[in-house]
């Protein structure tokens, strides 16, 4: 999940999606790579984020180690069955010069390849921002989701985004596509969020037909730290949610 605009909804798409996979069997793994550790708040998992973090996983790699730990060690579970993650941390702020310095950009591909037998899907939270990290996801994923949340400023980035992934796919990933964006946020009853995303779809973007709407719903389930799959699936909400996971699952 990636878009450089900042609140777009990347954590609460990101925790739901992922909660919806776990909901429907497939082992699922969440990997926070958030400074701001939404999603790990979102699952209740702060209390993870100081041992076995995504910080740890990343550290390891620039120090020496006999014997380095595999990535399956900081996967840990949450209170959601069939729903582990790789705890985000503050951290990786501290990290970056240096795995950047010593180009390290590629291990965390390299451990979502160890952990394709653990795992049936695997979803990567990443910054608002094209920094190391989430470059170093963009790299390793297969998909790529851009939620946007329908106003003009993020019509406008997501022009600059396409190219970046273009770039991305051309020099380091050629499996990498865009799978789908998201209208997040969607107001039906405005003319101007309607209006985008017809402009967006006459553009050829890839707008997928489920659109997430505005509720104060999502807000209470951060606060109940629940995914609504979980605190409200028969919430108009969830179902539009749970649509798009169909969606991407028939992909």
């Amino acid at each position: 999940m990636f878009n450089k605009k900042g609140g777009v909804g990347k954590s609460s798409l990101t925790v739901n999606l992922a909660a919806i996979s776990a909901h429907n069997g497939l082992k699922t793994l969440l990997i926070d790579l958030d400074t701001q550790c939404n999603s790990t708040a979102y699952l209740d998992a702060m209390q993870l984020k100081g041992a076995n973090s995504i910080a740890d996983l990343f550290e390891q790699t620039i120090t020496f180690h006999l014997h380095r730990r595999p990535a399956k060690d900081f996967c840990q579970a949450t209170k959601i069955e069939n729903l582990d993650i790789i705890a985000g941390s503050e951290r990786l702020a501290e990290l970056e010069s240096e795995l950047d310095s010593r180009h390290k950009i590629y291990k965390l591909k390299e451990a979502l390849q160890s952990l394709s037998d653990e795992y049936d899907r695997i979803y990567i939270d990443t910054a608002p921002a094209l920094n190391f990290y989430s470059m170093s996801a963009l790299i390793a994923a297969q998909r790529c989701l851009i939620p946007i949340d329908c106003d003009d400023f993020a019509r406008q980035g997501l022009y600059s985004l396409q190219q970046k992934i273009a770039e991305i796919r051309e020099d380091h990933n050629a499996e990498l596509e865009v799978e789908g964006i998201i209208a997040n946020q969607f107001m039906s009853n405005a003319n101007l969020p309607k209006q985008i995303v017809s402009e967006l779809i006459a553009e050829n973007y890839p707008v997928l037909p489920e659109y997430v709407s505005q509720s104060v719903k999502m807000r209470e389930s951060h606060q109940a730290k629940l995914p609504l799959i979980k605190m409200a699936p028969n919430h108009k909400l969830t179902k539009s949610l749970v649509g798009i996971f169909d969606i991407l699952e028939k992909g």
